[in-house]
């Protein structure tokens, strides 16, 4: 192999994996401020859900590692002639839902799927008519993840994948602050692997 061969295979080389780290770094970043934004929320005394107590010693939730692997390209299934259900809550409240679809996917080795709902009186709404709610416990739920589990918002999807992100998993606002009703995920939600990703149950 010639020298100018070896330099032009050089160049493509590390171009490509230039390009990589690029999108890797710049999706490393719009994880962090998603984050910041989360931050900024929990730390605002007009929009907080912290009692006043914990939001003056608030620095910052608790995070895991941000880990591209837990963004994952899932197949979706628009599921058909499903009726409304009132949604079990942390208390007597049950707003109603509708299972929108079903996602497939394979993460850490195993083929898993989840239930994709859709909040009926929010869908109403122009804003947002095309939201999805994903809620899910897992392997790390009541360890280092919040026993009650994490939500995650998604919108309807043009086709048939969806793009679950577990890195923009939250914790629901009684994780934080009993006086809230929030969504229990339902039984088969439950994700038979660790979700090492997204909120922690703390913050510091």
């Amino acid at each position: 192999m010639n020298k100018f061969v070896s330099v032009i295979i050089f160049v493509i080389i590390t171009s490509y994996i230039g390009s990589n780290q690029g999108g890797v770094n710049k999706y490393t970043l719009e994880i962090k401020s998603w984050q910041s934004s989360l931050d900024k929320e929990f730390a605002d005394s007009t929009a907080s859900c912290l009692i006043p107590e914990d939001r003056a010693i608030f620095h910052g939730l608790d995070f895991y590692s941000i880990d591209y692997k837990y963004c994952v390209t899932a197949g979706f299934e628009r599921t058909k002639d499903e009726k409304e259900f009132g949604m079990k809550t942390t208390t007597d409240r049950l707003p109603i839902y509708i299972r929108y679809g079903i996602a497939h996917f394979r993460l850490n080795g195993k083929d898993l799927k989840i239930n994709i709902y859709k909040n009926v009186k929010l869908s109403q709404k122009d804003k947002y008519k095309d939201y999805l709610f994903m809620l899910f416990t897992d392997v790390s739920s009541g360890k280092q993840s919040y026993a009650g589990g994490r939500y995650i918002d998604l919108r309807i999807p043009e086709g048939d994948e969806i793009i679950i992100d577990f890195n923009k998993s939250y914790n629901p606002y009684c994780a934080y602050n009993h006086k809230y009703s929030c969504p229990i995920p339902p039984d088969d939600d439950y994700l038979d692997i660790k979700i090492l990703a997204g909120c922690k149950k703390g913050f510091h």
